[in-house]
C-alpha cells in the first residue's frame, strides 16, 4: 500500500514554483477580475481590433504584477496555502464587486474589518458560497502536482530570470497601451480597486499604514466646556440624538415621496430638513465625523479620531451621555462613557435568533428616563435599514408594501420587491422615532425634552446598477448621501430652552450637513467651548438672548403646556 502510494506521488506531474505561480496568477487574471474586466472594457465595440488588442495587453500587464508580488513568498512549503487564499480572496472580492457594485478601497476595507458578525454573516448567502466555492475548486490540483525541487544557487538564479521576464513583459505591454489605461485610470479612479487580489490588498496596507499613524498621534487635549445659566430653565435638559442607518431622505414621505412611509411623524409636530447630506457613504466614515467639530467640510480622519467628540464635550458641560447601540458600535465617539449593547438583549415580541428590533432602544430609553434625573444626553444607533437582509428589519405587522424581497440575496428579487422591504424598515422607523417622542412627552413633568433624528448614510438600491452603500465620497450617488433629519421639540421646552421654533422651521428648507450636529447641539444646549462655529449651528439667531429667556418664558407659559399635549 504504501509502495503503491509512493508511486502515486511520483506519477504525479511535477512543475516549478514559478510556473505554478504563472498558471494562478493567468486564472486571477480570468475568473477574480469579472469585475474590473466589465468595467475596463465598457463601451468599447466587442468586434474591434483595438478592444482585443487593449485586452491583450491589460491581461499581460495583470498576469506579471500578480506574479512580481506573488513569487518572492512562494517557496515549495508555502506556495500551496499561498495561492489557495489569495483565490479564495480575489474571487470573494469579485463576486461581491458584481452583485452589489462596490469598490473595495480602504475605507471599505475599514467597513469589513469592522462590521457586525452578524451583519456579515448576511451576505454569505448560499448562492454566494456555492460560487467562490467553485470558482477556488480548481485549486485543489495544486495538491495533485509535486513541486519541482532545485538547488538553492539553480532556484535563485531560476526565480532571479523570471521576475526580470515578467517585469519586461509588464512593461512592453504597458508601453502598448499606455495612453489609453492611464485616460482610463485617470477618468475611473476607483477602477484600481477592482483588481483582485491586488486591489484588497492594497487597500489593507493602506488602512494598517493609516491606523499605525493614527496611533502614534498623540489625542488632543480635552476641550473647555460650559453651559451657559438661563434664567427660564425651570428644569433640566433630555436630549435624544437618534443616529439612523443607512435611510435615504429620498424613501421619506416627509421629503416627498409618494408613499406613506412616515405616517406616525406626519401626524407629529416635526421639525424636518429636507436637503441634508451625509458626511461619508459608510458608518465608520460619517458616524466619527458627524460628532466632530470639523465634519465634511474640514475633513481629516486623523484629526477626527484624535479629538474629542460632541460627547465628551457635553459631558465636561455637565451632561450624563448614554450610548444605547443595536449596531456595531459608537466608533470612538463615546470612548470612556456609558455605553450600552442592547443587541444581544432576550426581551420577548422584540428579540429574537440573536437579534434584536429597534424597540429595544426606546424600551431601555423608557427605563433610563423613569430613573433619570439632572441634565441627560441619549444616543440611541439604530439597526435601521442595514442591508442586504432589509426584511430582518421590521416585524411583520409592519409589512406595509408587498410583494417584499425576503431574501439576503438582492438578485433574486425584483427591483420592486427590493424597494418594498426597503420601506417596510422606513415604516418601522418612523414608528420607532414616534415611539422616542411618546417617550420623551411622558417625561416632560420632569424635563426640558427634544430629540433629534439622521441617518448616517444613505443606500443604492439598484440604481444605475449599485446596491448598499460605501462607494467613496467623491463618486457616490446622491441615494448613499442625501439623508433625513428631523427634529422634535416641544413649546413648553423650547421656551425654556430660549428657542423659536418658527425661526428653526423656517430654515429647515435650506441646505444641512452632518457637519451642522456638533454646532447645533452645542447651540441648543448653550454649551460653549472654543470650536463652537456659530456659521454651522443650525439655530444660531433663533435662540432668545439670556435676559429675554425669563420674559419669553413667563410670556409663553399659560399656553406652551397645553400646545406641547398636543403634539403626540
Amino acid at each position: 500500500m504504501a509502495h503503491g502510494d509512493v508511486h502515486g506521488r511520483r506519477s504525479a506531474p511535477e512543475i516549478a514554483t514559478d510556473t505554478v505561480v504563472l498558471l494562478a496568477s493567468a486564472y486571477l487574471a480570468a475568473f477574480a477580475n469579472t469585475a474590473f474586466w466589465q468595467r475596463a472594457l465598457a463601451g468599447r465595440p466587442i468586434g474591434d481590433w483595438h478592444t482585443w488588442s487593449f485586452a491583450a495587453a491589460v491581461a499581460v500587464i495583470l498576469v506579471a504584477v500578480h506574479f512580481l508580488v506573488v513569487v518572492p513568498f512562494a517557496t515549495r512549503r508555502t506556495v500551496r496555502p499561498l495561492l489557495v487564499a489569495l483565490v479564495l480572496l480575489g474571487v470573494s472580492a469579485n463576486y461581491f464587486m458584481q452583485r452589489y457594485g462596490i469598490v473595495l478601497d480602504a475605507g471599505m476595507v475599514r467597513n469589513v474589518v469592522h462590521t457586525d458578525p452578524r451583519e456579515a454573516a448576511e451576505f454569505f448567502t448560499w448562492d454566494a458560497l456555492a460560487w467562490i466555492c467553485a470558482s477556488v475548486l480548481p485549486t485543489a490540483l495544486l495538491w495533485k502536482l509535486r513541486i519541482r525541487t532545485r538547488p538553492m544557487r539553480s532556484a535563485l538564479a531560476r526565480r532571479t530570470a523570471s521576475m526580470a521576464a515578467a517585469f519586461m513583459a509588464a512593461t512592453c505591454a504597458l508601453l502598448l497601451v499606455y495612453q489609453d489605461l492611464s485616460a482610463l485610470m485617470r477618468t475611473h479612479k476607483t477602477l484600481r480597486y477592482t483588481i483582485n487580489p491586488a486591489g484588497p490588498l492594497w487597500s489593507f496596507g493602506q488602512l494598517v499604514a493609516a491606523d499605525a499613524h493614527a496611533s502614534k498621534v498623540p489625542r488632543d487635549p480635552p476641550e473647555p466646556a460650559r453651559r451657559h445659566p438661563a434664567a427660564g430653565r425651570r428644569k433640566p435638559t433630555l436630549l435624544v440624538v437618534v443616529v439612523g442607518e443607512t435611510a435615504r431622505a429620498a424613501n421619506f414621505s416627509l421629503n416627498g415621496y409618494a408613499r406613506p412611509t412616515n405616517p406616525e411623524l406626519a401626524r407629529l409636530d416635526v421639525i424636518n430638513f429636507a436637503h441634508v447630506r451625509a458626511c461619508g457613504t459608510s458608518t465608520e466614515v460619517s458616524v466619527p465625523c458627524m460628532f466632530s467639530p470639523f465634519g465634511r467640510t474640514d475633513y481629516d480622519e486623523v484629526r477626527i479620531r484624535r479629538h474629542e467628540s460632541l460627547l465628551h464635550v457635553l459631558s465636561h458641560a455637565g451632561f450624563r451621555v448614554v450610548w444605547l447601540d443595536n449596531q456595531s458600535g459608537c466608533k470612538g465617539v463615546c470612548d470612556g462613557l456609558d455605553y450600552r449593547d442592547l443587541s444581544h438583549e432576550s426581551l420577548p415580541g422584540i428579540c429574537s435568533g440573536g437579534r434584536c428590533y429597534d424597540e429595544i432602544l426606546s424600551h431601555e430609553l423608557a427605563r433610563l428616563a423613569e430613573r433619570a434625573s439632572g441634565d441627560l444626553v441619549v444616543v440611541l444607533h439604530q439597526l435601521g435599514n442595514h442591508g442586504p437582509a432589509y426584511f430582518r428589519r421590521y416585524p411583520e405587522e409592519l409589512k406595509r408594501f408587498t410583494p417584499a424581497c425576503e431574501s439576503e440575496q438582492l438578485r433574486d428579487c425584483s427591483a420592486d420587491e427590493i424597494v418594498n422591504a426597503y420601506d417596510n424598515a422606513i415604516a418601522y422607523t418612523d414608528r420607532f422615532l414616534a415611539d422616542i417622542i411618546g417617550v420623551l412627552d411622558r417625561a416632560r413633568a420632569r424635563f426640558d425634552v427634544a430629540m433629534l433624528y439622521v441617518s448616517d448614510h444613505g443606500e443604492s438600491l439598484g440604481e444605475m446598477g449599485l446596491y448598499l452603500h460605501g462607494l467613496p465620497y467623491g463618486i457616490a450617488p446622491s441615494e448613499q448621501l442625501l439623508v433625513p433629519m428631523l427634529w422634535w421639540i416641544p413649546t413648553e421646552s423650547a421656551a425654556d430652552l430660549g428657542l423659536d421654533l418658527a425661526c428653526v422651521r423656517s430654515r429647515s428648507t435650506a441646505e444641512a450637513s452632518h457637519d451642522n450636529l456638533y454646532h447645533s447641539v452645542l447651540g441648543l444646549l448653550d454649551v460653549d467651548t472654543p470650536l463652537y462655529r456659530k456659521t454651522r449651528d443650525l439655530v444660531a439667531g433663533c435662540r432668545a438672548a439670556p435676559a429675554q429667556q425669563q420674559a419669553q418664558h413667563r410670556a409663553g407659559a399659560s399656553t406652551s403646556v397645553a400646545a406641547a399635549r398636543g403634539i403626540r
